[in-house]
């Protein structure tokens, strides 16, 4: 089975929450936030013990190929496809689906966001593993993250009540749970069998595309008609029938949908999927102020504040700010409000500030 395991990498995202650094030519997933790699190469070096790089897919954008060809030198040039349009997760998860099947009828693939830390990385490999085992018994395969607090931006997945974090073995999902606000998420956390949606997923290419048949028959009359990915013409009806997909998350369009979900319950990983700059600043190294920076900064009085500079940035009697500084733009917000920055993504599209997006 080793041989017939594949990855899909979806980093069709912009990252607005973390604007200005993230921007469409240059955006999250390959920014490098922590140490040498960005968060794309860190998600390959993970995986490829499991999963070699001739078997890793990304699907990402017009905007992003080259830089994520150039930084995976090792992941074939043509397995990092550009979608020709933003169609959400069910379409870029049914291509892959489409390619893999008619690559290798026996492809079983791992879905993986692209811009996700883990730092248990070895305690990772071996779920995924497992989950790649129990694909053979299940038609879908997902993780679940064991939840840390009563988190409201999360999705959950809902097991069993007896349920046991860090198995090896699969558990039927009862349901998904969308956001809950915080007294659902508080309680989903007390009662202990429900977990994060980490938006990883396991699963046949044959049976990708026959949910979708079920489900988004449009969506797969659509895919089944492009030819082979080593076909000319590929490229060209890619581009034809891609933007007349649905536009829609695959949890919605199938997974909830779908008989024979199994999970898997995760204990701690070090998961974090990085969600904005307040995220970044929890993973950072802090001084006794607990202030932390990308770059030199001189605080005097000031505390909890987060900097993300090319230049020497001085802090006076200021707590708990994100100051993110680029050659064209400045960012100052709360720590609190980070989630929010992505309204400012909002304003400048609609702006039409092009320059600045």
């Amino acid at each position: 089975m080793a041989n017939h395991r594949y990855g899909l990498i979806m980093a069709g995202g912009r990252g607005t929450r973390f604007w200005p650094r993230s921007r469409k030519r240059n955006a999250k997933q390959v920014l490098r936030f922590f140490g040498e790699r960005s968060l794309i190469q860190q998600t390959v070096d993970r995986i490829s013990p499991i999963i070699p790089p001739e078997n890793i897919w990304v699907i990402t954008n017009d905007y992003l190929q080259q830089e994520i060809r150039k930084q995976l030198p090792e992941v074939p040039k043509r397995q990092i496809i550009a979608e020709p349009a933003q169609r959400n997760t069910a379409p870029c998860i049914g291509l892959a689906a489409h390619i893999l099947n008619g690559l290798d009828p026996e492809a079983v693939m791992g879905v993986f966001p692209a811009d996700h830390l883990i730092l248990k990385e070895a305690r990772f490999r071996n779920f995924v593993k497992s989950a790649f085992r129990a694909t053979e018994s299940n038609e879908v395969v997902v993780l679940g993250i064991q939840p840390r607090w009563a988190e409201t931006g999360y999705g959950y997945i809902e097991f069993p009540k007896n349920v046991l974090p860090g198995g090896n073995s699969t558990f039927p999902v009862k349901s998904f749970r969308e956001k809950p606000d915080p007294r659902t998420a508080k309680q989903f956390v007390e009662r202990g069998h429900f977990f994060w949606n980490a938006g990883m997923f396991f699963w046949k290419a044959s049976t990708v595309l026959e949910l979708l048949r079920q489900h988004q028959p449009k969506t797969a009359t659509l895919l089944a008609g492009l030819p082979s990915i080593d076909s000319k013409g590929f490229s060209k009806k890619l581009a034809e029938i891609y933007p007349l997909c649905e536009d829609i998350s695959v949890d919605y369009a199938i997974i909830e949908k779908a008989a024979g979900v199994a999970g898997l319950a995760l204990d701690d990983i070090g998961w974090n999927d990085v969600g904005s700059w307040e995220a970044v600043y929890d993973l950072a190294k802090k001084d006794a102020n607990l202030n932390a920076s990308n770059g030199e900064v001189i605080a005097e009085n000031s505390r909890g504040n987060y900097v993300d500079a090319q230049k020497p940035v001085a802090l006076v009697g200021v707590e708990n700010l994100v100051i993110v500084d680029t050659p064209d733009a400045l960012l100052v917000a709360s720590r609190g409000s980070s989630q929010d920055v992505s309204k400012i993504v909002k304003w400048l599209d609609a702006a039409k500030r092009e320059e600045l997006l």
